[in-house]
């Protein structure tokens, strides 16, 4: 990568608004005494892979569903928005990070997601590429841990020497995540893309105020336990 690539991606954007500072403050809290990039990398990862609680359920119609300092007030997002966060907190870290898209199929879904989508292929799947050891290195921060407690499936984890995508079968092998289409990398998140996408592609989902009802952690928990 060279200098001004490098540039390029540690500045703030619109939606990767690494200059806000809550998002600067919380990057120093995590990261303080920390002097390998990767080290900070997983920090953050982490931060956000289980300090943010992934909710497919957000409002798709609000531009502040994909704003990362917007993400990190409200503690939860969806794929996209949890990129966005980590992409932020990673270039105020000091760490080159762009938004990644790709369609997934997703084989382990809640029934109630999957009626609301009306099928297992999620459109623009959200994950980062963070560029550590003169490489970029794909990151997703997506599932917290809870919930793939209750998915059956093991978090992925993310230590910073080499990419972190979704595992294609869960713990009793079966499949799980397949990536279908990539979309490429962005400097910053297409929210005015993503929001008409969303609503071309999944009108059930995208209501004004979000999806209302149980989080899909709620609905994972209730399909999972035994019968009483």
């Amino acid at each position: 990568m060279n200098v001004s690539e490098q540039r390029l991606y540690l500045s703030p954007a619109e939606y990767v608004d690494s200059d806000y500072p809550a998002i600067r403050k919380r990057t120093e809290e995590l990261t303080a005494g920390l002097a390998s990039a990767a080290e900070r990398a997983k920090v953050l990862y982490d931060a956000v892979r289980d300090g943010i609680r992934y909710d497919p359920y957000v409002d798709y119609t609000n531009r502040e569903s994909f704003r990362a300092s917007s993400v990190l007030a409200a503690g939860r997002g969806y794929c996209v928005s949890k990129a966005a966060l980590y992409a932020a907190l990673c270039r105020a870290g000091g760490i080159p990070a762009r938004i990644g898209l790709s369609d997934v199929r997703n084989h382990l879904a809640t029934p109630r997601l999957l009626a609301a989508v009306g099928t297992d292929v999620f459109s623009c799947h959200g994950y980062v590429e963070v560029h550590l050891g003169n490489r970029w290195l794909k990151a997703t921060p997506t599932f917290n841990a809870s919930l793939c407690a209750k998915l059956g499936v093991e978090p992925l984890d993310f230590d910073g020497s080499g990419d972190a995508l979704f595992q294609p079968f869960d713990g009793e092998g079966r499949a799980f995540m397949d990536y279908v289409v990539n979309h490429g990398t962005f400097f910053d998140v297409p929210a005015k893309f993503l929001m008409g996408e969303m609503a071309r592609l999944y009108p059930a989902l995208c209501r004004p105020g979000g999806y209302r009802g149980q989080s899909m952690e709620e609905e994972a928990g209730a399909s999972a336990a035994p019968a009483s």
